[in-house]
């Protein structure tokens, strides 16, 4: 039976828009990942041995595209295993031109791998689980032992319905429990989400047992939340906000409470973590033969996965531990995604802040600063 909304969940990439005659340039630039990483202060020399499982409901990958893309940044091509969970398959675009989810496909493997590898100077090993089904791609990656896990796939919680959604819940928590990390982009439509409201949350980053992946947009010298539509909540922006059918969770210290007039939900908030997803300054990737800059908090869930890899050991359910050490990450102050807005100390835009890497690290690795 299938948990996941396949045909309403779609991939959160966004595309950096190509400027038009006499139109300013806008503000920020590109990032190569290796130089996100070490603008996030990643750490070196971790033990590193961890499988990245990526899981993907469409599209496919070239393997010219990834030697294209680890020499351009000077890494070894990582060691890529296509697994099909339901008979779905690994469908590059034929053409030559990459269809949609090509273009998250790219940008799962290279963040991922990229990211792994700047912390730990190894190849990573990445299998990329297709399946038309969310929480049985996640089941698998557990079963084969995966230690983290990227999810860019997603809608708001109104087209999963309460019991799809808890089932994911359930599979999450299952994996977690087993020792596997689950990250979840929490969407690239503002507020809204897509959704029928100002302000819908995105599952599976709504899930508890998932850590919920926000957006912002990162330069060198400063970092807001993601919004490149300022006043709407249909944007192109991050997703954020409070879940209409998983409860407040505990574990989440300081998190405001959902405003106390809203009836769009006050339930556990999403995100929980952020990291740079503005397609202005989105990451340099290859699809199809090119390089691109793509963006979104699809970015994001992969930067991360590939980041507690590196870790070298099975960290299962880590969100309360991240929660209660939130001095480990860069605390977002300015923006919003529509209907909310950051603040200091958590918010519905950002969660607890962008990575400071040598300092999560410590919190999981030995001697790991």
């Amino acid at each position: 039976m299938s948990h996941s909304p396949k045909y309403n969940c779609h991939p959160y990439f966004k595309k950096r828009k190509p400027r038009r005659v006499g139109e300013a340039a806008p503000a920020g630039e590109p990032w190569s990942v290796p130089s996100l990483c070490a603008a996030y202060n990643w750490p070196t020399g971790m033990p590193g041995g961890g499988v990245i499982a990526i899981v993907e409901l469409g599209g496919g990958w070239v393997a010219s595209d990834m030697s294209s893309f680890f020499s351009s940044i000077n890494q070894p091509v990582p060691s890529i295993t296509d697994v099909s969970v339901d008979g779905t398959q690994n469908t590059p675009n034929q053409s030559g031109q990459a269809g949609e989810a090509d273009y998250e496909v790219a940008l799962d493997i290279q963040a991922s791998a990229a990211s792994y590898y700047a912390a730990t100077g190894q190849p990573a090993t990445v299998r990329v689980y297709w399946s038309q089904d969310i929480a049985s791609a996640v089941q698998a990656a557990a079963s084969d032992g995966c230690a983290v896990c990227s999810i860019s796939w997603g809608a708001d919680e109104a087209e999963w319905g309460a019991s799809a959604a808890e089932q994911m819940d359930s599979t999450a928590q299952s994996a977690t429990a087993g020792g596997m990390i689950v990250f979840a982009a929490a969407g690239d439509n503002d507020s809204g989400d897509g959704g029928p409201t100002p302000a819908n949350v995105d599952c599976p980053s709504s899930c508890p047992h998932v850590v919920g992946c926000g957006g912002t947009f990162k330069t060198p010298t400063q970092e807001t939340v993601w919004n490149d539509n300022p006043d709407e909540t249909d944007g192109e922006g991050t997703g954020g906000g409070y879940s209409t059918i998983f409860p407040v969770q505990s574990f989440q210290i300081g998190a405001p409470p959902a405003p106390a007039k809203s009836k769009y939900g006050s339930g556990r908030m999403v995100p929980d973590v952020a990291g740079d997803a503005d397609p202005n300054t989105g990451y340099e990737v290859f699809v199809h033969g090119s390089s691109t800059v793509l963006g979104g908090t699809s970015a994001v869930a992969p930067l991360y996965a590939g980041l507690f890899a590196s870790f070298g050991a099975k960290l299962g359910f880590v969100t309360p531990t991240l929660w209660q050490n939130q001095k480990a990450f860069n605390d977002i102050t300015q923006g919003g995604n529509g209907f909310y807005d950051a603040a200091v100390g958590p918010d519905p835009c950002s969660g607890i802040g962008s990575p400071i890497g040598t300092s999560i690290a410590a919190l999981f690795v030995t001697g790991g600063a």
